[in-house]
C-alpha cells in the first residue's frame, strides 16, 4: 500500500493547531480542503484523547465553503438534513446520501466516457469548442477532486437489441446534454 492509498493523518494539538504527520508542518482547513479536492483521503486525530475528529472538520470546512457563498447545499436540503435528526431517517440517511454521491461519480464518468466514444453532432455549431470548455470546467470544478470512477472492463459483444438500447440511452443522453448546454448558454 503507498503513501496516498492511506488516509493522511492530520494531528490535532492542544492549541488546536493540526499537524500534518507525512510532511510534519502545521496545516490550515483550506489545505485539508486542497488534499481532499485532489482525491487524498485524510483522517484527523486529537493527539491527547486519540478521537476521531474527521468528521467535525469536514463539515467545518463544508460550513465556511457555504459561508462565503460557495453554495452547494440547496436550503431544503440543509433543512431536510436537520429534519432527518428528529425522525427514523437518521438511520437511513447516510446510506442514502453515500449511494447518492456513488451515482453522480458514476453518472459522471459515464458521461465523459460517452462524449469521449460518442461525438456530439453539435460540434459544428459556432461556438460549440467554448460552450464545450465552460462544461468541462464546470464538471472539473463539481466533482473536483473526487476520483473518477473506472470504466467497465472488456465488454463482451452485444446482440443488435442491447445495441440499440444503447443507442437509445445515448440519444437521451445528447438530448439531455442539449437541454443542459442551452440552460447554460442562458445563464
Amino acid at each position: 500500500m503507498s503513501d496516498t492509498d492511506k488516509p493522511l493523518l492530520i494531528k490535532r494539538y492542544a492549541s488546536r493547531r493540526l499537524y500534518n504527520t507525512e510532511t510534519s508542518d502545521y496545516v490550515t482547513l483550506e489545505d485539508i480542503a486542497g488534499f481532499i479536492r485532489k482525491g487524498r483521503e485524510v483522517q484527523i486525530v486529537d493527539l491527547k484523547s486519540g478521537d476521531d475528529l474527521t468528521r467535525q472538520y469536514l463539515l467545518q470546512i463544508v460550513a465556511e465553503h457555504e459561508a462565503k457563498g460557495q453554495n452547494v447545499l440547496p436550503v431544503n436540503v440543509l433543512t431536510d438534513l436537520v429534519r432527518s435528526y428528529a425522525t427514523g431517517m437518521q438511520a437511513v440517511m447516510p446510506q442514502f446520501l453515500a449511494s447518492s454521491f456513488d451515482m453522480l461519480r458514476e453518472s459522471q464518468s459515464k458521461m465523459v466516457e460517452n462524449l469521449a466514444v460518442f461525438p456530439n453532432p453539435m460540434v459544428t455549431m459556432p461556438g460549440f469548442d467554448a460552450l464545450r470548455k465552460q462544461q468541462e470546467a464546470f464538471l472539473k470544478t463539481m466533482m473536483g477532486g473526487w476520483p473518477a470512477g473506472t470504466g467497465p472492463e472488456a465488454e463482451p459483444a452485444e446482440s443488435s437489441a442491447a445495441t440499440s438500447a444503447k443507442g437509445e440511452d445515448i440519444a437521451d443522453i445528447r438530448k439531455q446534454l442539449a437541454e443542459l448546454q442551452a440552460k447554460l448558454s442562458k445563464l
